[in-house]
């Protein structure tokens, strides 16, 4: 009998786990009001935006309203680069990093790790427009719907001065470089789900 090396049976099972394709998730929207100007549509917008905030948190330091819409550009991405067809031919492995940036930021702020995206979505530019608006309390009403009442003023504080989330950081720096590898028309990759 033919044994396998020792590194086969080791890697097989990880190999597996690294094609594995990622959770389906549910077709979300963003708000009008998310538009970003000059970026051409909603989600290159909500790359670009978001991979520059997650890249340099400090850029929204004191502005809350910015922290909470680039965590609602989180959320929306992470359901649309893994499910929308625009993008299947996006390196299979964004959308995975994508979903850990997720849970890296819901846990750092307190949200609830299962909350519907569109929920999510939804509380969060709810927050950021009560924000600038300077309506606290409807900002914190808003936010309670992922927190719980208990812990939106909490939240909202820590809103203010956005730490550096590295998974985060990260998923938004490759959709950014795909989104340029796009861009450029080069190295094509189909990716069929």
């Amino acid at each position: 009998m033919r044994r396998l090396p020792r590194l086969a049976i080791v890697g097989l099972p990880l190999l597996a786990l690294a094609c594995a394709a990622p959770p389906v998730e549910p077709q979300v929207t963003l708000p009008p009001t998310a538009a970003t100007e000059g970026a051409g549509d909603p989600t290159r917008g909500a790359i670009l935006a978001s991979a520059y905030v997650f890249g340099q948190p400090q850029s929204v330091a004191g502005n809350p309203a910015a922290a909470a819409e680039a965590l609602a550009q989180l959320e929306y991405l992470t359901a649309e680069l893994a499910s929308g067809p625009r993008w299947r031919d996006m390196d299979p492995t964004v959308p995975m990093a994508f979903a850990r940036a997720r849970s890296e930021a819901r846990a750092a702020f307190g949200l609830d790790p299962a909350a519907p995206p569109q929920r999510a979505i939804d509380s969060l530019y709810g927050t950021a427009a009560a924000l600038r608006a300077a309506d606290r309390t409807r900002a914190a009403s808003s936010l309670a719907a992922l927190t719980g009442p208990a812990q939106a003023e909490p939240t909202l504080r820590r809103l203010a001065a956005l730490p550096y989330l590295p998974q985060a950081a990260f998923a938004t720096s490759r959709a950014q470089t795909e989104l340029n590898r796009r861009d450029r028309g080069r190295d094509f990759r189909p990716f069929f789900r």
